[in-house]
């Protein structure tokens, strides 16, 4: 059931995602744009289901973990992988000094678990295996689809919105009064940056929640968890993420400080300490 309500979010949002870039181009400039626009999210919408996967993995510069680099961490993943049912994923690793993980993939069957180089320098191996049950958490219940194709395409709203600002530069140096409404142009970059937050915050906080319950399980103790996520907090509290993004920020395991000094609007996540209390609840 649970499957099957994430998947049903995922085509909802495609779906609305797509009326709403129609909408716009009707507006900007009549049924060729409303046709283009659509036709430019088809192909993303694609792009997305297909392969966003891969487009995550690229954007954070991640590289295959090989067994033979870190044997511990591979026998910890089939461990974890086993206790879930579910295959075991292929692992990754981002060279990021700010300790964070992330899943992805299409299905269980294509899973991906990726760690920075912070996480495991930062954190013990019971820790580290609290990190990755809770990641394995979310590919087992499915949720890595939504949260895919979310970040694929609040990244593509994202570049809609600097193109809408080059095109508000030049809308008003020619005399065709058919072209782009300024005033049209100019809402729609105000409004790009928030439907992508609404994107980021349509993954329910309640996800967090259950994958953090789940992988407490699969760990066997809540604890290896709660501390990895008091390190993480007091780590992303003081310093930036190297390679986090807005739009990407609900795939990570903890809110990120973005680049510049500047948090996130709009947490995709719980409050760390209600987390920790909740696993410490557990106990």
């Amino acid at each position: 059931m649970l499957a099957f309500w994430n998947t049903s979010k995922t085509f909802l949002l495609i779906a609305a995602l797509t009326g709403l870039a129609g909408g716009l181009g009707y507006v900007m400039g009549g049924p060729g744009w409303a046709l283009g626009a659509v036709g430019i999210m088809g192909v993303l919408n694609l792009i997305a289901l297909i392969s966003a996967d891969s487009l995550v993995l690229a954007m954070h510069r991640a590289r295959p973990l090989s067994p033979r680099e870190l044997p511990w961490l591979h026998e910890q993943v089939t461990a974890l992988a086993h206790r879930a049912g579910i295959p075991k994923p292929r692992v990754y690793v981002v060279d990021d000094p700010a300790p964070n993980a992330f899943a992805t993939g299409r299905s269980p069957a294509s899973g991906v678990v990726a760690v920075s180089t912070g996480l495991l320098e930062m954190c013990t191996r019971r820790e580290v295996e609290g990190v990755l049950a809770h990641e394995l958490a979310h590919i087992a219940h499915r949720d890595v689809l939504i949260q895919t194709v979310s970040a694929t395409l609040a990244g593509a709203v994202s570049m809609l919105a600097h193109l809408a600002g080059y095109l508000l530069l030049f809308a008003g140096r020619g005399s065709d009064d058919d072209g782009p409404n300024p005033l049209v142009m100019l809402v729609f970059l105000i409004l790009a940056p928030l439907v992508a937050a609404l994107i980021q915050m349509a993954i329910s906080r309640t996800r967090e929640y259950e994958a953090d319950r789940a992988g407490a399980r699969l760990a066997g103790t809540p604890e290896g968890l709660a501390s990895a996520l008091a390190k993480l907090g007091g780590y992303h509290r003081r310093a930036p993420s190297r390679h986090a993004e807005p739009a990407m920020s609900h795939l990570y395991i903890a809110m990120p400080r973005l680049r510049g000094g500047v948090s996130s609007l709009f947490s995709t996540h719980p409050p760390i300490e209600e987390r920790i209390r909740r696993l410490r609840a557990l106990a």
